[in-house]
């Protein structure tokens, strides 16, 4: 399957270093609107470099768009390489209005075209240990997600750069907002273990409005949001993203026998661990909770509880980025690839990638629509 991608930024870098893993993707060649940015990548990666978005929409061989523009842009860039008989992966959101998103959907559903979106991390080795553990601890009942990246408005973000030279968009990640940057990545776990969404109850606020030199400039979208999920299957999901708590990208599952616990959503091979409820607690968790009594205060630091459940060592390692982004990015195109040459069902594409993409938007918005949202879309 030829690819082309479109958007050379920050992002990019996470695909090419992961396009390794998937050699029957074939790069055709890649498409930024600045010029020296373009250079500047194709020359590191030594790929070729389209002259303008035309001449990808006019090369025959590529079968699906990558589209790894600004969010702002997704939706009309995507449109115009469905209508001009494209496939399509794009990076989250769909879009950045719901409508809009629905309507790619619809476009591509019309034309026979697969749409899908990032994030690919739900196709983790993690995601498929959890999904694999799920019976061991009965009916999943609670489940607590977080999406916090840590307080990096006072890092050096100014001085961070990508592999090929790209600066982070640390201006306009602040527009907009860390829930649509984030979500995803706890979103597509959440559906694809439990299903869909039916009600959802979010709050969000912009808290830190002050991120340094050169942020006063500009409208800054929402630093923290907090929602409550209700899905089909019986499961309650609270999920939390922001910028400014303790960096915590976990996940945990409580069900009638036990508890999952996943040390991290961005590692393609987290420490996943299983509590099982009538074994009781650890030795581990039993001595520290006996610590705490005994010195008569709270301790800052505790083993997770349960077993650490073991990967399967026989099977290939992924080339990932550097920490923290440990995500296999290419994957979801391979995934899209494979569906599209088999003529199979693709689950992060659709309706489902519609699903997300409205739950995202729906935590994002709710500083200014503060009440119960009943889902429109569904899987």
């Amino acid at each position: 399957m030829k690819i082309a991608i479109i958007g050379t930024g920050f992002v990019a870098d996470y695909y090419m270093t992961t396009l390794v893993n998937h050699p029957q993707l074939v790069l055709g060649g890649v498409y930024d609107r600045d010029p020296a940015r373009l250079k500047q990548f194709a020359d590191y990666y030594k790929v070729a470099a389209y002259s303008d978005f035309d001449a990808i929409l006019a090369d025959k061989d590529v079968g699906i768009v990558v589209n790894l523009t600004t969010p702002e842009n997704h939706y009309s860039l995507s449109k115009r390489a469905l209508e001009a008989g494209k496939h399509v992966y794009c990076e989250k959101p769909l879009a950045m209005r719901y409508e809009e998103a629905a309507e790619l959907v619809a476009l591509a559903d019309r034309l026979n075209l697969v749409i899908a979106s990032a994030p690919a991390n739900a196709l983790s080795d993690a995601h498929k240990l959890v999904a694999k553990s799920l019976d061991d601890i009965g009916k999943p009942r609670l489940v607590y997600a977080q999406m916090e990246d840590g307080p990096v408005f006072r890092a050096n973000w100014q001085g961070w750069r990508s592999v090929s030279g790209a600066k982070w968009p640390g201006l306009h990640e602040f527009e907009i907002g860390s829930t649509l940057e984030h979500a995803g990545y706890a979103l597509s776990w959440l559906v694809s273990l439990f299903g869909p969404v039916e009600n959802l109850i979010a709050f969000s606020t912009l808290t830190f409005p002050e991120k340094g030199p050169g942020t006063d400039a500009i409208i800054m979208a929402p630093d923290f949001s907090v929602g409550c999920l209700q899905f089909r299957s019986g499961t309650i999901a609270r999920l939390t993203c922001g910028l400014a708590a303790p960096r915590d990208r976990s996940l945990t599952v409580l069900g009638d026998k036990g508890t999952l616990t996943v040390v991290d959503l961005w590692d393609h091979r987290s420490a996943v661990y299983l509590e099982a409820a009538a074994g009781g607690r650890s030795l581990p968790t039993k001595l520290a909770d006996l610590m705490e009594v005994r010195l008569k205060r709270f301790l800052p630091w505790k083993p997770l509880p349960g077993r650490k459940l073991a990967y399967d060592r026989s099977a290939k390692r992924a080339k990932l980025p550097a920490y923290p982004s440990q995500i296999d990015f290419a994957g979801g195109i391979a995934a899209q690839a494979a569906a599209i040459e088999q003529g199979t069902p693709l689950f992060s594409s659709g309706k489902v990638a519609l699903h997300i993409t409205e739950l995202a938007l729906a935590l994002n918005n709710a500083g200014s629509l503060p009440q119960p949202c009943k889902m429109r879309s569904t899987f």
